[in-house]
């Protein structure tokens, strides 16, 4: 499973680049996802909103066994 949800993850990551961010897999832990939020990403306001809107959401459309994206 975190094969697939590596690959997932760079699905997203050009997208955050392009706004000066990145992400990170931390873990996967059971069906939870851990990830770190770097660069533009980690101190921007809208952060939890693309965590939820972007990359949980991508994650769980190619792992629908995921239920949770976490960022540590």
């Amino acid at each position: 499973m975190k094969e697939r949800v590596e690959k997932a993850i760079e699905m997203i990551r050009p997208a955050l680049m392009r706004d000066g961010g990145d992400i990170q897999l931390v873990e996967v832990e059971g069906t939870v996802v851990k990830v770190r939020l770097k660069g533009a990403c980690s101190g921007c306001p809208m952060s939890q909103m693309t965590l939820k809107s972007v990359v949980e959401r991508t994650i769980k459309q190619e792992v629908p066994e995921v239920t949770e994206v976490k960022t540590v």
